[in-house]
């Protein structure tokens, strides 16, 4: 566990400060800067390109990861090529399609927000630059080096929506260049990691493709269902909002879900590691390593995003406070989304256990039965509660999702994510949420979050590292206070 430690702990970092960084953009500049019909906009044209990014990339990036390992010397740039150019064919037909149905496809996108219309392209482009980005990644991440791509995920696009807002609040450029440098940070951030990828190997074009290309491409294809359906679950609540109720509304809902968005944070980093290792565990039979694995960092998930869920939600009200009126008075949105993240971080790395073995096909129909799920629960809630609806849906599907998946690992790997320690952790984090629930202060929204959070933490820290919950928490401690000890 040493490399998914030390690059978990820099991705971790990286990721904090991209939602650092997140945070100000979405909590303050945005709000403050845009009309909400605006960051509707802005919200809708990044979701919807996420949502169209599984198709884009054909699944190549889960490709690369499940079979790059077992790939010869020899055979490696012919494996390559054919992950890099496999993808320009769906998007030279997408492209074709756009073009040739540009008008019905504004029409039905813009129904109820006629404003859509002149954007399509620019989702296109944006879905286009996280597919290929995507498939970079993981070039890099099969050499084990996820820690520059994971800064490029998390922290350079919000370092440059940052300064690009700061343009716009002092009116340098106008709306029109905002949304269209917005398109041009993805794309470059693309270009970057691409540059990145071949620095680790530069691969030369061979057309002498595996023996296998047709079973490759077809685990990607299948692959483009699963990306799919985790995107659906997580994003087509934007999506649909835009189509039932007005724009403003999805500016709304993007606050409270990126506050609870946060709680997901050090899982996406540890996954950036741990996924290459687990299909190679899963490619070479190693079920004693591949069990370790996924207990780990089930419970150093749980432990972290535990402790950002009760600290979200012991300093929403405070928050809020902070916020533009409109934006107000999300809780039950958040507390809904976060609880949700809490157990998606909980099965820790159970999407590379499923995805990466052979029981993917199995997977992928349970899971396109939970989105299609999904897609009806909003269509029945969204009309009758706004917001509200779209994260009940959000919440009952994931929930349920996850539920099955656990259930499924269980009986087809013999294997759970739970140890004595996870339920030392849930009681410790039961305890400090009743506990400081009770304790308020009465200074400015700032000083009490800080307070609370500060004491909150300590408490949790102390606690762990007293009752050695986690060998990897408690090592990690133990080393940095013998460094910081005189």
């Amino acid at each position: 566990m040493g490399i998914v430690l030390k690059q978990s702990f820099q991705n971790t970092v990286t990721t904090f400060v991209g939602f650092a960084f997140g945070a100000v953009n979405t909590l303050f500049l945005y709000t403050n800067i845009l009309e909400p019909k605006y960051y509707g906009l802005v919200t809708f044209i990044l979701a919807t390109g996420a949502i169209l990014m599984p198709l884009m990339a054909l699944g190549i990036h889960n490709t690369i990861i499940k079979y790059y390992s077992v790939q010869s010397e020899r055979n490696k740039n012919g494996f390559i090529t054919l992950m890099l150019l496999s993808p320009l064919m769906i998007l030279a037909a997408l492209s074709l399609l756009t073009w040739a149905f540009y008008e019905p496809i504004a029409l039905f996108l813009s129904k109820e927000n006629p404003i859509v219309k002149d954007y399509i392209w620019y989702v296109f482009l944006v879905g286009a630059a996280l597919a290929y980005f995507e498939i970079f990644y993981a070039l890099s991440k099969v050499y084990l080096k996820s820690v520059f791509g994971n800064f490029m995920k998390e922290v350079f696009v919000r370092i440059c929506v940052s300064a690009l807002l700061g343009m716009l609040y002092f009116e340098m450029i106008s709306l029109d260049f905002f949304l269209k440098a917005l398109v041009g940070v993805y794309l470059l951030r693309t270009l970057c990691m691409k540059l990145y990828a071949f620095r680790l190997y530069r691969p030369r074009l061979d057309f002498k493709f595996p023996k296998e290309s047709k079973t490759i491409l077809g685990y990607g294809v299948l692959m483009v269902l699963g990306g799919s359906v985790a995107l659906i679950l997580l994003e087509v609540d934007k999506f649909m909002i835009n189509q039932f109720i007005i724009l403003d509304n999805v500016a709304y809902y993007s606050v409270a879900g990126y506050i609870a968005s946060s709680i997901v944070v050090p899982a996406r980093a540890m996954n950036q590691i741990t996924y290459p290792m687990t299909a190679n565990y899963l490619n070479t039979g190693d079920s004693f390593e591949l069990e370790k694995l996924y207990k780990k960092t089930s419970l150093t998930s749980f432990i972290a995003s535990g402790l950002l869920f009760i600290l979200i939600i012991l300093n929403i009200e405070d928050l809020f406070l902070m916020l533009p009126e409109n934006y107000r008075g999300g809780f039950f949105i958040v507390l809904l989304i976060g609880m949700a993240k809490v157990f998606d971080s909980f099965l820790g790395n159970i999407n590379a256990v499923l995805y990466y073995s052979e029981y993917y096909k199995s997977v992928l129909v349970i899971g396109i039965c939970f989105a299609l799920a999904t897609i009806l629960l909003n269509l029945w809630l969204i009309p009758a509660y706004g917001i509200l609806g779209a994260a009940m849906a959000s919440f009952a599907s994931i929930f349920i999702f996850n539920l099955v998946k656990l259930i499924f690992v269980k009986l087809k790997f013999g294997i759970l994510p739970f140890t004595s320690a996870t339920f030392k952790v849930f009681a410790t984090l039961v305890l400090l949420a009743v506990l400081f629930d009770l304790l308020q202060f009465q200074f400015h929204p700032i000083i009490n979050i800080g307070l609370k959070s500060l004491l909150i933490v300590v408490m949790y820290v102390g606690i762990l590292y007293r009752f050695n919950i986690s060998e990897d928490v408690t090592g990690f401690l133990s080393k940095w206070l013998k460094k910081n000890t005189p």
